[in-house]
């Protein structure tokens, strides 16, 4: 598994891609449970990162390739 700090760059640059490339994915971004935590001080841990990193990459692999857009691998 990557480490943290790589967990969080990819993290980063994925949401950026989003941003830049496919804004009218921003919406879907807040709605991510992963980003809703149900504790009052959750754990952001390196599991956690790699759901969330994930669940990202799985948002733009699945939306993509049916905008005719092709984008770098992240």
């Amino acid at each position: 598994m990557k480490s943290v700090t790589e967990l969080n760059d990819n993290i980063f640059r994925i949401t950026q891609t989003i941003q830049n490339e496919f804004p009218e994915l921003m919406p879907f971004l807040n709605e991510m449970t992963l980003t809703i935590p149900m504790l009052h001080s959750p754990e952001v841990d390196q599991k956690a990162l790699y759901d969330y990193y994930n669940s990202l990459r799985n948002l733009l692999m699945k939306y993509a390739p049916y905008h005719n857009v092709l984008f770098q691998s992240i």
